[in-house]
């Protein structure tokens, strides 16, 4: 991330204005400072050392444009007049656009439409050789690939834009999680093609009651969801998973030809593993799902900082960290949520006002779940 080291100074010369909207400082010495440029709210730690100061963004502004970070660190040395010792944020040449139109926000999901006339979904596209295969011949067709691995998703940003693809999103989020957002009966496919075993961790496998049910919500009458393996304890469990889900049906196959292979399967095929491929039919159409989820802190009768650092749920957890004092009240760093894809918030006390910042978590329900105890905590 972008970051400069000065030579120390005064933090009092840093007072709020039209783009500094508050200044917070913690019980051991470093400020966070919250900025306001181009519609944005960005958070600036300043970590002091007695021979330097270390000034970057807080964590919580991962996946913030990496250009508007540095035109504020460039701000912050003309408007205090700070002797950098070395930085980071010389300009470079500007990355094509293009691509970066199809990498999607879960926040594109709120209230989703699509003019496509069919729609396909990929968890965990890999290399994405049996995605860019399918959008190519099917342009009809949008494509949302979900993927957690970057380098993956960069890769695959590369080659829409290569191959001037306009009918693929990425999207960089928890498969799991993403399904709750999306309108039911919308989606006509959903692949997901050799998952990770999870041997060891099976909580953490993306097949499970409540993913499938998920998918028979967002599938359309009569469309699919395809899971395919080579891992014969993945085919087992979800063969179980299956079994247990009304309305349904489904179908098994082994070492079946299809048109794209990964080079991993070509692999394993050499190799003379067996391939596993189960189908899983959508037999009804599903009602609409509305998540009634509300990330406002009105029901606060009173506002305590926490006395707990960790709380430990079965599907959420909640991590509070560094503490940042201001003349009316306090922020905190605050993780929380899915283990898999945790939301990362300064959570802001202002006299009698409480809220997350930079934004709202995504509108999951295990994310209201953590919500709802970070209000019982604030409450004492």
């Amino acid at each position: 991330m972008p970051h400069i080291k000065v030579k120390p100074f005064d933090t009092s010369i840093i007072k709020e204005d039209s783009s500094i909207k508050f200044i917070a400082k913690s019980n051991f010495g470093n400020d966070t400072v919250l900025v306001y440029k181009n519609s944005k709210e960005l958070f600036i730690d300043i970590i002091k050392k007695s021979k330097e100061f270390l000034i970057k963004p807080n964590k919580v502004t991962k996946g913030s444009d990496i250009t508007l970070i540095k035109d504020i660190l460039e701000e912050f040395i003309k408007k205090y007049n700070l002797d950098v010792i070395n930085s980071n944020i010389n300009p470079k040449p500007n990355k094509p656009k293009s691509a970066n139109e199809a990498f999607k926000g879960v926040e594109e999901f709120y209230n989703f439409k699509s003019n496509f006339k069919k729609i396909k979904l990929e968890v965990g596209f890999g290399s994405a050789r049996h995605l860019l295969y399918r959008a190519k011949r099917e342009s009809d067709t949008l494509f949302i690939g979900i993927e957690i691995h970057t380098p993956s998703i960069n890769q695959l940003l590369k080659q829409i834009n290569l191959q001037q693809l306009n009918n693929v999103w990425v999207v960089n989020y928890d498969a799991r999680l993403l399904l709750e957002m999306l309108p039911s009966n919308i989606l006509d496919t959903i692949y997901v093609h050799f998952p990770v075993p999870w041997d060891k961790k099976p909580h953490r496998r993306v097949i499970s009651d409540f993913f499938v049910n998920e998918a028979l919500r967002v599938l359309k009458k009569g469309s699919f969801l395809e899971l395919r393996s080579d891992s014969q304890n993945y085919y087992e469990y979800s063969l179980k998973v299956f079994s247990n889900i009304k309305q349904s049906k489904f179908s098994v196959s082994k070492n079946i030809d299809i048109e794209v292979i990964s080079k991993y399967e070509q692999r394993w095929r050499q190799m003379g593993k067996d391939i596993y491929t189960l189908s899983l039919e959508s037999l009804e159409e599903s009602e609409e799902k509305v998540l009634d989820i509300d990330f406002s802190f009105n029901e606060l009768e009173s506002i305590n900082i926490p006395s707990v650092k960790k709380i430990l749920e079965d599907d959420f957890f909640i991590n509070f960290g560094k503490e940042y004092k201001m003349d009316n009240g306090f922020v905190l760093e605050c993780s929380f949520g899915s283990f898999n894809i945790p939301e990362k918030k300064m959570l802001v006390v202002n006299g009698n006002k409480c809220y997350y910042l930079p934004s709202n978590p995504v509108k999951s329900l295990v994310n209201f779940k953590a919500h709802k105890k970070i209000l019982e905590v604030l409450n004492g």
